[in-house]
């Protein structure tokens, strides 16, 4: 059998895949250049495999032409789905639709009165001098204005007149809208008047009704609006992703990852859910790679092309309830990534008086200079400049034939060309080298500060913490970050450069619901709270197939201080003076202070239902050298660090056994991505194949 995991990212599209099958063994072993194939205990394999994820003249979609390619199945033939146990996958799709605003037609039905409410939202000004503000574009294409109103008792001051509703939304279909949100003033409690039109657009013929008591339960009329006209406009686009993949797959059991690192059934994979479904599976891959490597506490450090994600771990999955994507607001639960517009290609330029990086990127069409397609100058770029890189350890994948190594010509031409342009304009004496790293210094200054916002800036001490690096370019800065940062020790694994894909087999099935409380936190509200979570249980294990494995129950409660909006999370307990404590320790390390004479109140609170997976189990390895013997180097390179140019030499990390040790300045090349470890930290190899980086 065959289990399948898959991330598709923007740029690559990467694979790994767990099998007991000799024959799929035999035939992919004749290219190890394109698969990288670990052996397991008790007779299975993992195939790691990364193409890329536009390629429109091979493939119409990347994880299903992976899924071939490794099978070795050709295009015309349907695949034999009886082989294949299950596929889990994350996808971007929804969150490319979002970006490029490619989302379906969809029309806002609201109470009287409100037909402007989520344009205006919060009226919050992100830019306070801006003389020009510029809105972001709504979702929503239509509005209708429905006459219909509860007050905040649940009292029907005005019902809804089915005719005349009736006949708007049949106009409305009619130009050929298909997509419908759905949402009143105090409908998260008296959900009545949505139910009645929710029935009526079905009868009409609207094959997407998103309906905001079920979307997002919750008080507050404009960020319960903005999920629900996120998941009308998100869900169409990836139910025919969904069906698309499933269509190829008939019977296999297909699932996604949602955003909030929970695996979910694919019919059930909703638009609100898959914002973040990639980058949840990179921080699940990296949370339980590094508690198998024995890390409790951890920040994750995923460097791709595009973009850098970093997040903080200590002890269970931190989620936010408020996110802002891509100018759309929701009030989902979603893992809290930092996300930052810096990468492999991020662009730099001198802008007359100071180095800039990013926030453009080359992308992987032109690429970096160094790609052969004539692209600017990027941050791999000055890694190439700067001997961290060398082309004959790089994939060779460039060039028109797509066969050519990284040209290492042109980056120091046009390095040597932006250090005469600075020369003039500054009159500073500096190298191509000097220049090359001072733009290096100027990302890592970037990335560093993004963690320093979900750590230091919530109070936690990154000194104590284990940096979790991995995505493509994560190896190439990791000590540089970390001596930024203070931190001492960084953790790579094996499948560091695919730990996205390897994230989605690691991943346990979540189903969360939550339910809206506002009122004062007193020993006679917790049977109240009892009540409420046993029925939200009681929804989300209908999500969940529950016939053959354990399930545990995570209980949540969002508490505020009256008259404050700022909510943070607590463990619920039957002790109101427990919850207090929890709370008050959170708010103290976090803001700095406690207002002891303050009632509190219970905003909210949610239920996870958690179902454990069966998870891929990874090789012990066993030392077969000497322990005297030092690992052999393939070769001595030139790379510049801390300004100045040492004798570096490279190790493949196949050639590595447990004990190993390496001390910087050293290069450790793999099939998926390129480490530097930088003078003054040390590498050491471990038993279980994790190579840990630690300052001397």
């Amino acid at each position: 059998m065959l289990k399948v995991f898959a991330d598709r990212g923007g740029t690559f599209t990467d694979i790994v895949a767990v099998t007991d099958n000799q024959v799929i063994i035999n035939k992919l072993s004749r290219y190890p250049e394109r698969f990288l194939i670990v052996t397991l205990p008790n007779q299975q394999w993992i195939i790691v495999y990364k193409l890329l994820s536009e390629n429109p003249e091979q493939y119409q979609d990347a994880a299903i032409q992976g899924i071939r390619d490794i099978m070795g199945i050709p295009s015309n033939e349907p695949i034999p789905s009886e082989v294949i146990e299950v596929v889990k996958m994350g996808t971007t799709v929804a969150t490319n639709a979002l970006l490029e605003r490619k989302g379906d037609r969809v029309v806002l039905l609201i109470t009287k009165g409100f037909k402007d409410a989520l344009r205006i939202g919060y009226q919050n000004r992100p830019n306070i001098f801006a003389r020009h503000i510029v809105l972001p574009t709504m979702l929503y294409e239509e509005v209708i204005e429905i006459d219909e109103r509860y007050d905040a008792k649940g009292n029907e001051l005005i019902s809804v007149a089915i005719q005349q509703v009736k006949n708007y939304l049949q106009a409305v279909y009619k130009t050929g809208i298909k997509s419908c949100a759905i949402v009143f003033m105090h409908s998260d409690r008296y959900p009545k008047h949505e139910q009645q039109i929710a029935q009526l657009a079905l009868t009409i013929g609207f094959t997407q009704i998103s309906v905001s008591h079920q979307v997002s339960p919750l008080m507050k009329l404009v960020s319960r609006g903005d999920t629900t006209v996120v998941d009308a406009y998100l869900t169409p686009i990836l139910r025919r992703y969904v069906n698309q993949v499933a269509s190829q797959l008939p019977g296999v059991k297909l699932m996604f990852m949602k955003s909030d690192g929970g695996l979910v059934a694919a019919e059930q994979f909703q638009g609100k859910d898959s914002i973040l479904s990639g980058p949840a599976g990179g921080i699940v891959g990296a949370v339980q790679t590094s508690k198998r490597a024995g890390f409790e506490l951890v920040i994750t450090f995923d460097m791709g092309g595009t973009s850098t994600d970093v997040a903080h771990f200590k002890g269970e999955y931190e989620r936010q309830l408020d996110s802002e994507i891509a100018g759309a607001r929701m009030r989902v639960p979603v893992l809290a990534i930092n996300t930052i517009a810096a990468g492999g290609g991020s662009v730099l330029f001198f802008d007359g008086s100071s180095y800039r990086v990013g926030p453009k990127s080359a992308g992987s069409n032109p690429g970096p200079a160094c790609y052969r397609r004539g692209g600017p100058l990027a941050v791999t770029d000055a890694n190439v400049m700067l001997g961290k890189i060398h082309p004959q350890y790089f994939p060779y994948v460039f060039g028109i034939d797509g066969n050519l190594p990284l040209d290492k010509d042109i980056v120091t031409q046009k390095f040597t060309q932006l250090t005469q342009d600075i020369q003039a304009a500054t009159l500073n004496d500096c190298t191509p080298e000097e220049v090359a790293a001072g733009f290096i210094a100027i990302a890592v200054e970037n990335m560093a500060n993004a963690i320093k916002k979900i750590s230091l800036q919530r109070g936690y001490d990154v000194s104590q913490y284990v940096l979790c690096c991995f995505g493509g370019a994560g190896g190439q800065v990791a000590c540089l970050i970390a001596d930024t940062l203070g931190m001492k020790k960084i953790f790579l694994h094996p499948y560091a450069g695919v730990l996205s894909a390897y994230g989605m087999g690691l991943a346990d099935v979540r189903a969360i619901r939550e339910g809206g409380v506002e009122q004062p936190l007193i020993q006679g509200l917790i049977s109240k709270l009892q009540q409420l979570m046993k029925s939200l249980e009681t929804q989300a294990r209908n999500e969940i197939d529950e016939l053959r494995s354990q399930i545990k129950i995570v209980r949540k409660v969002n508490l505020k201080y009256e008259e404050t909006n700022s909510t943070l999370t607590v463990n619920f307990a039957d002790d109101v003076v427990l919850m207090r404590q929890q709370f008050e320790a959170e708010h103290k390390s976090r803001y700095g202070f406690i207002q002891l004479e303050k009632t509190l109140i219970v905003e909210s609170v949610s239920v996870e239902v958690i179902q454990k997976m069966e998870t891929p189990e990874e090789p012990l390895i066993i030392r077969t050298r000497p322990l005297n013997e030092a690992p052999a180097s393939v070769e001595i390179v030139r790379m510049f660090s801390t300004n100045r140019w040492y004798d570096t030499p490279v190790y493949r990390r196949e050639d590595l056994q447990p004990e190993d040790s390496i001390n910087g300045p050293a290069i450790v090349v793999e099939k998926i991505s390129t480490i530097v470890v930088e003078p003054n930290w040390q590498a050491r190899l471990t038993e279980r194949n994790h190579l840990i980086l630690e300052r001397l």
